[in-house]
């Protein structure tokens, strides 16, 4: 039985500049780090891999591996987004400090079940912080609805 997310690993351009975004900036403190010098596999590498931890006990992580290229590409929000949730008070004082910081920031979007703010991390990532509605709950607790929707949209998405 799954228990939760230990945590979700990226890649990223540089540990120190990933650092300063999650640490300094976002306020995750930086729990591991440690080097991958040889794969389960034997094969050489040269990969740093550090660990973020959030409230909950759970961790995003990231991968830098400076000698093996890797494509960094320009996500949209519907491609590729890391949510995180905050307290509502928060979003503001976060899209000020974003703002302050002249980092990308954008918000706050009314989800219904959320409200929402967004930033690029320094790998080109949108980052999502968000906060629950008084009908969080009600809205995102009924996998009843949720099925229906998707089997109605795997049976029009094909036709339009």
């Amino acid at each position: 039985m799954i228990k939760g997310l230990h945590h979700n690993a990226y890649r990223c351009r540089d540990s120190e500049q990933t650092r300063k975004f999650y640490e300094d900036f976002l306020g995750l403190p930086l729990q591991l780090a440690f080097e991958i010098k040889q794969t389960m596999t034997g094969r050489e590498s040269k990969v740093l891999h550090s660990f973020y931890q959030m409230d909950d006990g759970s961790f995003l992580a990231f991968f830098e591996e400076p000698d093996v290229s890797f494509e960094f590409k320009p996500q949209r929000d519907f491609d590729l987004h890391i949510a995180l949730e905050v307290e509502h008070d928060q979003l503001l004082e976060m899209m000020e400090k974003g703002r302050q910081a002249g980092i990308e920031t954008r918000g706050i979007s009314d989800h219904d079940f959320i409200h929402s703010i967004y930033f690029r991390d320094p790998n080109g990532y949108v980052i999502e912080l968000t906060a629950k509605t008084a009908t969080h709950n009600a809205i995102t607790f009924n996998s009843a609805t949720a099925h229906d929707i998707l089997a109605q949209w795997q049976n029009t998405k094909a036709t339009g």
